[in-house]
């Protein structure tokens, strides 16, 4: 189980400069990477499996990118490896793709292809973008860090975080555009938002009531309703530059 960070920043510089303590360093932490893993691609992952492999060189990747003064390592790994998988599955999915469209010719609906479709994948350039080639942060990755981490203190109100969107995105179309639906009409209905906000639920019976949309789409992507909710009301500048869709909607 990984430390805190007060007690692994020292560790982390120590297996930025060590490569014999880096390997100590990774394979005391190795459920780490595979649980991560397991997260993002959302099935079983063991260290023979590609999906390991891309997470372990993450988080070296992360090791080498850290500054202490940046705050908690494992935040910093748990974004980086979310990006190179999402990197990942997004070329695997366009590869699929593209041997179906072959295949079937244009029974394809090309809005549907690409699994950047969800929340998660719609961040994923921005949010992680913690080192550049000097393995420094940069002004705008530093700040787009400052919003997730900021975002994540309202988010841990509702009993959940960030990363936990990677799980309950929309991956359809339709889909998309029912939890749109919802995010705009609470935007716009401030009793709606109000209730939310106090009780620490999303109101999924005045909601239903009044737009409509499947209890079930609710239920289901609800952390990913509160969470746009929040992003959208919220100050969160570049984190809502990549949710534009929803105002459009």
């Amino acid at each position: 189980m990984e430390k805190n960070f007060g007690d692994t920043s020292k560790e982390v510089i120590k297996a930025k400069e060590n490569p014999d303590f880096r390997n100590e360093f990774i394979t005391a932490h190795r459920k780490f990477i595979l649980s991560k893993a397991y997260g993002v691609v959302g099935h079983f992952v063991n260290e023979n499996d590609d999906e390991y492999s891309i997470a372990l060189i993450a988080f070296n990747e992360a090791i080498d990118s850290y500054e202490e003064s940046k705050g908690d390592f494992f935040a910093l790994a748990s974004v980086v490896i979310t990006r190179r998988l999402l990197d990942y599955i997004k070329g695997e999915s366009k590869h699929k793709n593209e041997i179906l469209t072959d295949s079937l010719g244009s029974d394809i609906d090309s809005s549907d292809e690409d699994i950047n479709i969800a929340f998660n994948m719609e961040l994923k350039t921005k949010e992680a973008e913690l080192s550049t080639s000097n393995n420094s942060f940069s002004p705008s990755t530093s700040s787009m860090q400052d919003e997730i981490y900021s975002l994540g203190d309202v988010l841990k109100k509702y009993g959940f975080s960030f990363f936990d969107l990677v799980d309950c995105s929309p991956k359809s179309t339709k889909t998309k555009k029912a939890c749109s639906e919802v995010i705009n009409y609470v935007l716009k209905d401030e009793t709606t938002l109000k209730k939310m906000r106090k009780s620490l639920l999303l109101p999924i019976k005045e909601i239903t009531e009044n737009t409509k949309v499947p209890r079930k789409i609710l239920e289901r992507h609800r952390k990913y309703i509160i969470a746009a909710i929040e992003i959208l009301d919220g100050d969160y500048p570049q984190i809502a530059e990549y949710m534009t869709y929803i105002r459009k909607g």
